[in-house]
């Protein structure tokens, strides 16, 4: 604002009154609003409040008497001063969506994302003459959504998002359709069922983006989606979605994100059609059954940034066009059937390149100089193909690589091999097993790199020698894959140098001596500390890594803690140390030739969910506390010298018959050989009524005692259950409430979701029983912190159980977070959050 100014002092004099009256006037429009919050919209937002069960502290912060324009998440206008804006994500809101808030005529934005709402989304709100942007996502919304009244008028709504709810039924077309201004459709994460609509794509001319991801769509992709011509974005992965891509869909070439993944699509693509999309940036139609080339146009693509077309039928040999496609950033070929040599796509055109994952296909030849060119590379996989030759030194060219994986070819001179990667400085995961063929595991300390190392897998060479000097080396090692080589000589002692270990897999070698006792000081294994402070580190590989034929593992930390010295020829006695090894989620001792007892200290791997030290020559009796090992999923005592009974009770009454075999003196209810009763020692007649004596009187004070801590206990529960109850009732009765005592006794307090019923209390017997004791067949998958066990209830319900690894108070911030991502995602194939046991 400019500043007037007067020369002529009379001229002041007269202005100086009317001057001092306009300021004034503004000064007092500054201080004191024209119009504040009308008492109509502050109704409208005390509605909304009243129906919610839990508001995250709103009614402390919308305090009576002050204009609702101060309010926590409420935009005013400057101008008028109503309510434009509602935005009130993350806030912990529980309950309905009130319809009173479709009254706020000049709101323009409601976000009320990432909350736990229930119920359906009012048709006020949707229909709304004034909402523009309309964002619901991440909560428990369900039920179909509302056809909208025909209205001469368009409606204003230019983004909704819907995502990430419990939504199903169809999209009525007439909803579309009365939405001229629409820009922006987000429904994923539901359950909608039917054809993907089209309406819009007429309706509204500035149409732009549409995600139906994770959803239950099914029939064709329609013809009509042609018709947007303002379509940038289509997401339809992960439906029921059949057929073929029609010709039309090639009409959108506004499209810069195409994604199907995860239908029963097939059929070829047609140069002639894909060539029409000039601003693709992403292609991905992963996980379906195309076949066919991948065709020569696909340079006239210039734009391409990333490309998907992995686990499909797609044969022949990549067309060299690709190398025009100059922009790419990720390339992902797995899991199909492309042939022929690497070396006719020339890579150096692809400088932007970071990912290149090439993984089960059936390529020949050498790895292209070319691919040395990309500079940017960060994660190379060409496993599962029938490359071969040796690697170039031109591999040190990649200095930004962390990822390789060259796994299951045909390369050879290891030697030479490790030479040249060591020049790779930054890499974190190396995979070169199954190449090498008969070998010799190169022991020079030669080797100085692999600084940053921290997944080394060479396995199933079979490479002769012995564990080399230079792994000791390694700092950052964790894991660590040497099975099924031709390996000898005895596990050396500086094993326990290799501090972030906690993975090693030595099995299927020719392993001797006993086992070492430094073995038994593996940092990571010994501290539960250690570990969960290593599982909080946000680390994942580069590309998802694979373990048997239906797991996948893209987080690090999803492995679990192993020590496998199986197959081998170690003797000796397993050592009593081994249960400082407290972190231990799968120990095998099998197939070796130990000796002595079974160390009593093995009942304190508290975290052991598999156990195997079958085929030795163990003797002695089975420690009986290996029945408090409650995540005991697998256990194999079989072909040793074992003697006595059987612990009963715990995961023992699951395990079977086979796993205590080629024990002939052992003896339990499960074997033909039952256990004898104990004998009663006899009592000397001289003795007898003094005997009789001590008997009576130790029963006679021993049941008061009885009796006076069993009323103490009862009324202690008593006390305990008061006040749950208490703090129920003042928290709503909404709290999952957890209670620390010994394993059996352990409750959890199941949270029903809601319209289900009250709160159940589970035992953690309860648990077991619906596990089948943590059996292995129940074991459904691992999640970041640990294995996760498919349970059902009596009543006929099912659950899934994660058992965390490590102690709960050393990792509660983890823990919290995966419990509100939990919470946050809603939708039928994914398990709701009822609550949790400490």
């Amino acid at each position: 604002m400019q500043t007037l100014q007067f020369s002529n002092q009379t001229q002041s004099k007269k202005l100086h009154i009317p001057s001092l009256g306009l300021a004034l006037v503004l000064l007092i429009s500054l201080a004191s609003p024209t119009s504040s919050c009308t008492q109509h919209e502050e109704a409208s937002l005390r509605q909304f409040l009243a129906e919610l069960s839990r508001d995250g502290g709103l009614a402390a912060a919308w305090q009576d008497g002050t204009d609702c324009c101060t309010w926590k998440g409420i935009t005013c206008s400057s101008y008028n001063r109503t309510v434009t804006g509602v935005s009130l994500a993350s806030q912990g809101l529980e309950g309905s969506i009130s319809p009173f808030l479709g009254n706020l005529t000049s709101l323009l934005r409601l976000n009320l994302s990432c909350n736990l709402l229930s119920g359906g989304l009012p048709v006020e709100l949707v229909s709304s003459s004034s909402i523009t942007i309309l964002d619901v996502s991440f909560n428990q919304l369900n039920g179909t959504l509302h056809k909208l009244p025909s209205s001469n008028h368009a409606r204003p709504l230019q983004v909704l998002n819907i995502s990430s709810n419990l939504f199903s039924g169809q999209l009525p077309s007439t909803t579309w359709k009365e939405m001229k201004n629409l820009i922006v459709v987000n429904a994923s994460n539901n359950s909608f069922t039917g054809d993907i609509p089209t309406h819009f794509c007429n309706s509204s001319p500035s149409f732009a983006v549409l995600d139906l991801c994770l959803n239950k769509f099914s029939g064709n992709i329609p013809q009509r989606l042609g018709d947007c011509s303002k379509l940038r974005e289509l997401r339809a992965g992960y439906n029921n979605l059949s057929g073929t891509l029609p010709d039309e869909l090639f009409n959108a070439t506004s499209l810069e994100h195409l994604s199907f993944p995860n239908n029963d699509l097939h059929g070829v693509l047609d140069g002639a059609h894909i060539s029409n999309l000039r601003n693709l940036s992403t292609l991905d139609l992963g996980g379906n059954s195309f076949s066919g080339n991948i065709p020569y146009s696909i340079a006239e693509l210039t734009k391409l940034e990333e490309l998907h077309l992995d686990h499909n039928n797609m044969s022949g040999e990549l067309p060299s066009a690709l190398s025009n496609c100059t922009n790419l950033i990720t390339v992902d070929l797995r899991s199909n059937n492309f042939t022929g040599e690497l070396t006719k796509v020339n890579f150096s055109n692809l400088p932007k390149l970071k990912t290149l994952d090439l993984l089960y296909n059936n390529f020949s030849s050498k790895i292209p100089e070319s691919i040395y060119s990309c500079s940017n590379l960060i994660a190379l996989r060409l496993s599962g193909n029938k490359l071969n030759g040796q690697l170039s030194p031109r591999i040190g060219d990649l200095k930004h690589l962390t990822f390789l994986s060259l796994a299951k070819n045909s390369f050879k001179n290891i030697t030479d091999a490790l030479r040249i990667l060591q020049s790779c400085t930054n890499l974190t995961t190396l995979l070169i097993g199954q190449n090498f063929k008969g070998e010799l595991m190169p022991e020079d300390d030669w080797l100085n790199g692999f600084e940053n190392l921290q997944i080394l897998d060479i396995e199933e060479c079979p490479l002769f020698g012995k564990i080399p000097h230079w792994i000791s080396r390694l700092a950052n090692l964790e894991m660590l894959f040497l099975t099924s080589n031709q390996l000898t000589g005895p596990i050396p002692g500086w094993i326990n140098s290799l501090s972030h270990l906690l993975y090693m897999d030595v099995s299927n070698n020719n392993l001797t001596g006993e086992i070492p006792l430094t073995l038994m000081e593996m940092p990571m294994l010994k501290s539960i500390e250690n570990a969960t402070h290593w599982k909080a580190r946000p680390r994942v590989f580069e590309l998802p890594v694979y373990d048997g034929p239906s797991l996948q593992y893209r987080v690090v930390t999803s492995f679990p803690t192993v020590l496998n010295l199986s197959n081998n020829y170690f003797t000796g006695v397993i050592p009593p140390r081994i249960g400082q090894l407290k972190v231990l989620v799968l120990l095998d001792f099998s197939f070796n030739k130990l000796s002595g007892q079974i160390p009593q200290s093995v009942c304190n791997l508290t975290n052991l969910q598999v156990l195997d030290l079958s085929s030795n020559n163990l003797t002695g009796a089975i420690p009986a506390a290996l029945n408090s090992l409650h995540f005991l999923s697998a256990f194999n005592i079989s072909n040793n010298d074992l003697e006595g009974p059987i612990p009963s009770g715990g995961q023992f009454n699951t395990f079977q018959n086979s796993s205590f075999d080629g024990n002939p003196k052992l003896c339990g209810s499960m074997l033909t050989h039952k256990c004898r009763p104990a004998s009663t020692p006899l009592v000397p007649r001289k003795q007898g009524n003094k005997v009789i004596f001590a008997v009576a009187f130790g029963v006679f004070f021993g049941g008061i005692a009885f009796l006076l801590l069993l009323g103490r206990l009862l009324v202690s529960v008593r006390m305990k259950g008061f006040t749950a109850k208490s703090r129920r009732k003042n928290n709503g009765g909404n709290e999952a409430t957890s209670f620390y005592s010994s394993s059996e006794q352990t409750l959890v307090v199941m949270q029903r979701p809601q319209g289900k019923g009250e709160e159940n209390k589970l035992k953690f017997a309860n648990i077991v029983k619906a596990t089948n004791n943590f059996d292995k067949e129940n074991i459904i998958g691992y999640g970041g912190y640990g294995l996760v066990y498919k349970a059902e209830l009596p009543d006929g319900s099912k659950l899934a159980i994660k058992k965390l690894n490590g102690e709960m108070f050393l990792m509660e911030r983890e823990f919290r977070a995966e419990v509100d991502a939990l919470s946050m995602a809603q939708h039928e194939n994914l398990v709701p959050l009822w609550g949790y046991c400490a």
